[in-house]
């Protein structure tokens, strides 16, 4: 029998203090005022002081209304009956579908086990050329697409959504706009993908709490899945403002600030996420893809600086493409060498050579005089950028690698290329 608690010692924002014992860390409460009821979550334990965050706001709780705590965390329903499906960060229903209340799972809980992982060897096929030719995406990876607002980092996510060879995709929205929001439900439907996606909101709106919830309940629902055998991709967006969110509770809880306003743990808080990645031996997978935000397109910020050292590499969004250089896929090794034999040489090459031509567009900028090696660096540059780069190019990687040794053809004679003889004789198109 759960303990009823009618007096609040303390409101501050959206935080209420009570004296309990007996209360876990993370543990839900119901909070019953004239308002109605909202739910609470357990940020601090300090002896018996007892702080919840209130879901709904504390607006219009009172210091004599109840707190009755639930004995257990956040919980989700798992079972097929999520696909199709839009819930906000709470689990709750966006998509005005019935609510589920079967077969309830915790959320939040600690990484597997590393004896029980596998090491990533398989490739997740995107359609987009700058990922799968240059920096392929490996099932179990954990990345980040490092990126500034106003850059379409959304879009290039519902891309991914709609184009990934996976089993399903777990999508989690975290502060988006309602715009955003929008344009996610409406990809996913015209898209045909809605049906293999569960989609997890929280909207600027909404409270603040549920920001910090959309992560763990992705994940929660991801691990299940993959347990039974799916391969799944979680899309996460955008991950700055899930650590501005902690970093506005951890203000409200008045604890002692590091860098630049952000609470001391903000490491441990992204890696417990980002370590969910991880390919079950004799089960599926979980891959994950997380947007972060760099304001003022600041590397040192402390979201991206932390992030780095978490994950396995970066995408770096710029100027609506996936930039060559900086972006990382520091597991691609694992996987090019089985797609085709040309595919590690001919991605070395033409990044070498797109190298070259940025030096030449600076010459050129700088009123150099161009030489004949110049003009063809500039021709390649251009064809590079509109025929591989472009996010709009959906191709398959081997069409992708074709399409490069075409660009390559079109420019250069065999020699100028620096590729090894032998891919030549095979690949070479007869123009």
């Amino acid at each position: 029998m759960r303990k009823i608690y009618s007096k609040i010692d303390y409101i501050a924002g959206n935080v209420i203090t009570v004296k309990a014992k007996d209360i876990t860390y993370g543990e839900l409460a119901l909070v019953t005022s004239e308002s109605g009821e909202s739910l609470a979550e357990v940020i601090r334990l300090d002896g018996d002081n007892v702080s919840l965050q209130v879901f709904a706001g504390s607006r219009g709780i009172a210091t004599d209304d109840e707190v009755k705590f639930l004995g257990h965390p956040m919980q989700v329903s798992f079972s097929d009956n999520l696909m199709g499906r839009i819930f906000t960060g709470s689990g709750k229903p966006r998509d005005k579908g019935p609510e589920l209340t079967e077969n309830l799972i915790e959320i939040g809980g600690p990484s597997v086990n590393p004896a029980k992982r596998i090491v990533p060897r398989n490739m997740i096929r995107t359609g987009i050329p700058m990922i799968d030719l240059f920096n392929s995406l490996v099932e179990s990876q954990k990345l980040p697409i490092f990126s500034v607002s106003g850059e379409p980092y959304n879009e290039l996510l519902a891309r991914i959504a709609l184009q990934a060879e996976v089993d399903m995709i777990i999508l989690g929205g975290m502060g988006l706009k309602y715009d955003d929001y929008l344009f996610f439900r409406d990809s996913l439907e015209q898209g045909g993908a809605l049906s293999r996606t569960i989609f997890f909101v929280h909207t600027a709106a909404d409270p603040i709490v549920e920001c910090l919830l959309v992560p763990d309940i992705a994940l929660a629902v991801a691990e299940r899945f993959a347990l039974k055998g799916k391969r799944v991709l979680v899309l996460l967006t955008d991950m700055t403002n899930f650590s501005d969110a902690l970093k506005e509770i951890s203000i409200t809880m008045e604890k002692v600030p590091s860098n630049r306003g952000y609470p001391g743990d903000l490491y441990s808080q992204l890696a417990a996420r980002y370590e969910k990645a991880v390919d079950f031996e004799g089960a599926g997978s979980i891959t994950i893809l997380a947007v972060t935000t760099m304001p003022g397109d600041d590397v040192t910020h402390p979201v991206p600086d932390n992030t780095g050292y978490i994950t396995e590499g970066q995408f770096y969004l710029r100027n609506g493409r996936i930039e060559p250089f900086g972006s990382l896929s520091r597991l691609k090794q694992l996987v090019n060498k089985k797609t085709r034999e040309d595919h590690r040489s001919l991605m070395d090459g033409m990044i070498k050579l797109y190298a070259n031509f940025k030096e030449s567009l600076e010459k050129k900028a700088m009123g150099f005089r161009m030489s004949e090696w110049d003009q063809k660096l500039l021709k390649y540059g251009d064809l590079f950028e509109s025929k591989l780069m472009d996010l709009s190019v959906n191709i398959p990687l081997e069409k992708a690698m074709d399409l490069g040794w075409q660009i390559l053809s079109d420019c250069f004679t065999k020699e100028e290329t620096g590729l090894r003889t032998e891919l030549m004789n095979q690949f070479w198109p007869e123009n």
